[in-house]
């Protein structure tokens, strides 16, 4: 069967930006979670942490500027139905970050009364976009919906993504740091794990029920059975992930294995919701061929993106590379 340009190119678009908020969810989650446990540290133990995310957290976000970029240009009947919808959290997230990155920059060049002020108002902007970003999710994922139920789960996302984030900078830590700090971590991470199983189970459940389409499609055979491996791996790694984390070898040669059992659990998981999405952009309501620019637009488009994509991509790995291992001193210039 013979495939245009006008059917592949939505597709090819809705890939790229499922894969952009993927990575922005894990690598700028890491470091929103590193956010959230400022409070829990020493004053020492704050200066490892941030220095921990210090190479990668700005660049992170590259990724959420790419993804909502391509909704943007390539969807834009779906943008306009997403942040009318969103228009409050959108702005509270941005809020949020704003307030990380001026607080990221102040806390080293404040006088010491003053840097407590900046230590929260870092904790306070992970908390804020965070819980911001586990509304929007609740909200997408039912569609929008009206009524107290859908407000019921968007308000339980909103506390259970925090705690997945949590558990992501917990991991990040256990792998990047040593001595107390790590075992502190480690127990961090055990507290946090609950929460993101809790939150996995309600996105599994409600998906389902308020979307007929997703049931028939995971719940029918022998689709069940094809997709079966999905939510299998995904338990295997969040079981993985725990029982590393109650192990003492986490502490030493296996400390980076809990960060990648989680980032497996966010990477099935988004597998999953990008199966019971698509062809929706926004569930149930617009497809991505109804909400896609013109084609000749979005070729335009992939050739800017065709540019842009590899060199973000291409950074991204190099900054990694050059800052693996345990964390260094912070330094500014």
């Amino acid at each position: 069967m013979n495939i245009d340009w006008a059917t592949a190119l939505p597709v090819v678009f809705m890939a790229l930006m499922g894969v952009s908020m993927l990575a922005y969810v894990v690598l700028d989650g890491y470091d929103l979670g590193v956010g959230l446990l400022l409070h829990r540290a020493t004053p020492a133990q704050r200066d490892t942490m941030i220095a921990s995310i210090g190479p990668f957290w700005d660049a992170n976000e590259t990724w959420l500027v790419l993804g909502v970029g391509i909704l943007l240009i390539a969807f834009p009947k779906a943008h306009g139905l997403v942040l009318t919808a969103l228009y409050l959290p959108v702005a509270l997230m941005l809020v949020g970050l704003v307030l990380r990155g001026v607080a990221f920059d102040f806390r080293v060049k404040a006088q010491d009364e003053w840097k407590p002020l900046w230590n929260f108002a870092f904790w306070a902007g992970s908390g804020i976009a965070a819980v911001s970003q586990g509304w929007m999710l609740g909200r997408y994922i039912t569609g929008f919906a009206e009524g107290w139920l859908a407000t019921l789960f968007a308000g339980v996302i909103a506390l259970l993504l925090p705690a997945a984030y949590v558990l992501l900078g917990a991991c990040w830590l256990v792998m990047k740091t040593e001595g107390a700090l790590q075992k502190m971590a480690a127990r961090w991470a055990r507290l946090a794990w609950p929460p993101l199983v809790l939150g996995m189970g309600l996105v599994s459940v409600v998906t389902p029920v308020v979307s007929t389409t997703v049931r028939e499609r995971w719940f029918s055979m022998p689709e069940f059975i094809a997709l079966l491996p999905i939510p299998l791996v995904t338990l295997a790694a969040l079981v993985g992930a725990r029982a590393l984390l109650n192990s003492k070898q986490v502490l030493g040669r296996l400390c980076w294995l809990p960060f990648v059992a989680v980032v497996a659990v966010f990477l099935f998981g988004a597998i999953g919701l990008a199966y019971s999405l698509f062809p929706y952009v926004v569930m149930d309501r617009l497809t991505v061929w109804d909400a896609a620019s013109a084609t000749s637009s979005l070729a335009v488009i992939a050739i800017g993106c065709a540019i842009t994509v590899p060199a973000i991509a291409g950074y991204t790995v190099f900054s990694y590379r050059v800052f693996a291992g345990k964390v260094r001193e912070l330094r500014y210039a």
